[in-house]
C-alpha cells in the first residue's frame, strides 16, 4: 500500500507540474517581459537582460531564504494561473458545442440565432446543389446508362459537409458536427440519444470506451490551449508581440477542436450503432415486429423518464 500511495503521488505530482506549473511559469515569464519592455521596446532584448541583471542582483532575492520565497510564490502563481487558464478552457469548450445556446444570456443568444440563421441559409443553398448534382448523374446513368463523373458530385457534398453534417441548429461547427450525431440516430433508428447514452455507456466494451475517453481528453486539452489564449491575448496592451501568440494559439486551439469534436462524433455514433441492440438484449427489448424502428422506440420508451404531472392530471 505504501509503495502504490508513493507512485500516486509522484504521478499527481508530475501531472501537477506538467498541466499547471510549467504553463503557468511560462505565462509568467511573458507577463513580466511583457510589463518589462512595453510596445515602445518591445524587442529589445539588452533592456531586457539589464533589468534581469538587476533583478538577480536586489537584495530580497540575494538570500536563500528570499529564494525559497520567490520560489513558492512563482509556483503558487503558476499553479493559479493554470487553474485560471483550464476553467476558461470549460468556457471555451461550452462555447465551441454550443449546446445551450437558447439559454444564454439575451446578447449572446441573438448573436447565436443569427449566426444559426446564416450557416442554415449556407448549407440549405449547398445541400441543393448538392442534390441537383445527384439528380443529374442519376439521370445520366438511367438515360445513357453510364456513370458521370463523381468529381463534381463530391465537391458539392464537400462543402455541404464543410458547413454542417446536417441541417445546422446551432452557431458553430463543432457543435452542429456533435448534434448531426443525435440527429441520424433518431431519424435512422428512432433513438433519442441523451437518453440511450448513460445507459449505453455502462455496457461498451473496455476497449471502445478507452477510445472515447482519449478523445475527450484530446478534446478537453484542446480547449484548455484556447484558456491560454485567452490568457495571452490581454498582454497585448502592454507587449504587442503577445497579440501574434494568441491568434497563433487561437488557430491551433481551432484546429484541434474540430478534428478531435469529428473524432468523437464518429467514435460516439458508431458505439451507439454497434451496441444498442446489446443493451436492448439486455433489458430485454429487442422486439420481433416487422417495424424498422422497433428497437429504438422500445429503448427510448423503456429509458426515458416520465414528466412529472401536476396532482389530478393523468398522461
Amino acid at each position: 500500500m505504501t509503495g502504490f500511495l508513493t507512485a500516486l503521488g509522484q504521478k499527481l505530482a508530475e501531472r501537477w507540474l506538467t498541466l499547471l506549473v510549467l504553463p503557468g511559469a511560462l505565462f509568467l515569464c511573458t507577463a513580466a517581459v511583457a510589463r518589462t519592455l512595453g510596445q515602445a521596446h518591445a524587442l529589445d532584448h539588452r533592456r531586457l537582460v539589464g533589468r534581469i541583471t538587476d533583478w538577480a542582483q536586489a537584495p530580497a532575492v540575494s538570500g536563500v531564504g528570499g529564494q525559497v520565497v520567490l520560489l513558492a510564490a512563482v509556483l503558487a502563481l503558476a499553479a493559479a494561473t493554470g487553474l485560471a487558464a483550464q476553467w476558461l478552457g470549460t468556457v471555451v469548450l461550452r462555447t465551441a458545442l454550443a449546446a445551450d445556446w437558447r439559454t444564454w444570456p439575451s446578447p449572446l443568444r441573438q448573436w447565436a440565432q443569427a449566426a444559426v440563421t446564416r450557416r442554415h441559409t449556407r448549407w440549405s443553398a449547398a445541400a441543393t446543389a448538392y442534390r441537383q448534382q445527384r439528380d443529374a448523374d442519376a439521370r445520366a446513368l438511367a438515360l445513357q446508362g453510364r456513370r458521370a463523373d463523381a468529381a463534381p458530385r463530391r465537391a458539392f457534398h464537400d462543402a455541404m459537409r464543410a458547413i454542417a453534417a446536417e441541417a445546422p441548429d446551432r452557431p458553430t461547427w463543432s457543435g452542429d458536427r456533435v448534434h448531426a450525431v443525435a440527429v441520424r440516430l433518431d431519424r435512422d433508428h428512432h433513438l433519442d440519444l441523451p437518453t440511450l447514452w448513460p445507459y449505453l455507456w455502462l455496457t461498451l466494451p473496455e476497449t471502445t470506451r478507452a477510445e472515447i475517453t482519449t478523445t475527450e481528453q484530446a478534446l478537453t486539452r484542446a480547449a484548455t490551449l484556447g484558456g491560454w489564449a485567452l490568457l495571452y491575448a490581454p498582454l497585448a496592451v502592454w507587449w504587442w508581440p503577445a497579440a501574434p501568440l494568441a491568434a497563433a494559439l487561437a488557430l491551433t486551439v481551432r484546429h484541434r477542436i474540430r478534428a478531435a469534436v469529428d473524432v468523437y462524433a464518429q467514435l460516439l455514433e458508431a458505439a451507439v450503432r454497434l451496441h444498442c441492440a446489446d443493451l436492448a438484449t439486455h433489458l430485454g427489448s429487442l422486439g420481433t415486429g416487422p417495424e424498422a424502428f422497433t428497437v429504438g422506440d422500445s429503448l427510448t420508451r423503456q429509458l426515458r423518464t416520465g414528466t412529472p404531472l401536476p396532482r389530478g392530471d393523468t398522461a
